[in-house]
């Protein structure tokens, strides 16, 4: 058995059944063993940061790890800026990463790199394996790493020698370690804030976001007079009817500071403290008030359902109804608006869709219209790192097992970045309707520079302007495989939303805002 038979053999022992590749040269072993070897599901993404926006979605959905393959140190820095999203979202990931030969690294071939090195500031775990017989073994352990609450990424990196080198051994899975127990000190202490204090809110990130955690959030809520929130960026937020009407922290600076300004405690739950997403000149990093006091009642490696249980239990916090949202929402006609939109979507999607949300500017306001829909799950773009939506997306849809009706809101500028995710969607036959939302200009470029005090000039506006020539999305689209059409009204958009529904592939809406 060489270095690439037990690796295969043990990802699979280990739970590990996906693999979202972009091979290349140092690879072949790998890949020939995925060949031999059943049980693995293998993606072909056509650029590695649709590979590891592809893993990132998988996890948010499936909630394990896939592994990805990607070619050389070049092939994982391609790759890098939505590993960068996928730690933002605490996703669990296996990177596989060719190498040189290890006696061939001193020769300093043209790909070869400081792979190490870039892999260290997005993963938890990193490491070469140097002999065959180390393969097996330290993939259980990359497994391990990644599925280490809340999931963590690890990268094996795989010189060609160790693959194709006889002597690999199979290795057992390893234990993984559960979730840490909330800490009872914790909890009385902000049992004590919401009994005592007033103007508290309590701020909902990572596995607290999920509808079990809302559900006792609300109870907690309700009991105490405090407030909810949900941090500005997250990985996945049940959401719509049955669940509460959560919003999250606003992304523009001043609406932020005005939305957090009457609270003098925060009670974080899986959460950070809210900062800017940019600094702006004389404006100020942290968005709640400086006097204010923070409360944490868990970290992220802690088990927030855990810790709101807890919590409710000792404040006696009895059940609370969740509030009707109201009607279900109705399509809306006429020219396109972020509400029209939000409101169309919403009335449109199946029970149980999945929203991959990389609207950037446009969909700011979409939670209020979308509280009234059919219980969704909404994934975010995370890190900030823009050319996300469309590859989660996809890993979403595979992670969900085919099942469930993925939408992807998606500018059209970030869209640029990522294109080629609809490939892969027109391969696999994925239930993906992407609606391209087309401005034609990077419009959140424009707000940050008027925000930082700059008027654009004909320089400036040149380089956030995407016309000339206009993008045309759907012979993008069909030119990578996926039926596409164009509207500029919503009631195209309702109607192409509709029928898309119905379809077992994937299909692509430019809507002309």
């Amino acid at each position: 058995m060489n270095g690439a038979h037990s690796l295969v053999h043990t990802l699979l022992q280990s739970g590990v059944d996906t693999c979202f590749a972009n091979p290349g040269t140092s690879e072949m072993h790998f890949v020939a063993a995925l060949d031999q070897i059943p049980g693995m599901r293998c993606v072909l993404g056509l650029q590695e940061n649709v590979v590891t926006g592809m893993a990132d979605g998988y996890w948010r959905m499936a909630r394990k790890p896939a592994c990805t393959l990607l070619h050389c140190g070049p092939g994982l820095a391609n790759g890098l800026g939505n590993l960068h999203n996928a730690r933002r979202a605490r996703s669990g990931i296996v990177n596989v990463v060719g190498d040189q030969a290890t006696y061939h690294r001193p020769y300093d071939a043209q790909l070869t790199a400081d792979t190490e090195g870039w892999a260290r500031p997005v993963s938890a775990w990193v490491r070469t394996s140097t002999a065959a017989a180390n393969v097996g073994r330290d993939a259980a352990v990359a497994v391990q790493a990644a599925r280490t609450a809340p999931g963590q990424i690890a990268t094996l990196i795989l010189p060609s020698d160790a693959s194709w080198n006889e002597g690999g051994v199979v290795a057992e899975p390893l234990p993984v370690p559960a979730a840490a127990e909330p800490d009872p000190a914790a909890v009385r202490t902000v049992a004590r804030i919401l009994r005592e204090k007033r103007n508290v809110l309590i701020l909902l990130g990572g596995a607290a976001l999920g509808e079990k955690g809302q559900e006792l959030a609300w109870r907690i809520a309700q009991a105490s007079g405090a407030k909810l929130l949900g941090e500005m960026s997250n990985a996945r937020v049940s959401r719509g009817r049955g669940r509460p009407q959560l919003e999250r922290v606003p992304y523009v600076a001043d609406v932020a500071i005005q939305a957090l300004a009457e609270f003098e405690h925060l009670i974080l739950v899986n959460a950070k403290a809210p900062v800017g997403f940019f600094a702006y000149p004389g404006k100020p990093s942290l968005h709640y008030r400086p006097d204010a006091q923070l409360h944490v009642l868990s970290r992220h490696e802690q088990d927030a359902e855990a810790a709101l249980a807890a919590l409710a239990e000792e404040l006696g916090a009895p059940h609370a109804a969740i509030p009707d949202p109201g009607p279900h929402p109705e399509p809306v006609r006429g020219a396109p608006t972020p509400e029209g939109l939000a409101r169309t979507v919403a009335a449109l999607m199946p029970e149980g869709a999945i929203i991959s949300d990389e609207s950037v500017s446009y969909g700011r306001g979409f939670y209020p219209q979308t509280h009234a829909a059919p219980p969704h799950d909404w994934l975010q773009l995370t890190g900030g790192a823009i050319g996300d939506g469309m590859p989660v997306a996809t890993g979403a849809a595979i992670g969900a097992g085919g099942q469930r009706r993925v939408i992807s809101l998606q500018a059209d500028g970030s869209a640029m970045y990522t294109l080629q995710s609809l490939w892969t969607q027109a391969r696999e036959r994925l239930p993906v309707t992407t609606i391209i939302i087309a401005n034609r200009k990077y419009q959140i470029l424009l707000g940050e520079y008027l925000g930082v005090g700059a008027n654009p000039g004909p320089t400036a506006m040149n380089m956030l302007d995407l016309g000339n020539p206009d993008l045309d999305w759907v012979k993008l689209a069909e030119g990578m495989g996926v039926e596409a059409a164009r509207t500029e009204s919503l009631d195209g958009l309702a109607d192409l939303l509709a029928a898309s529904l119905g379809r077992n592939g994937p299909f692509l809406i430019e809507l002309l805002v």
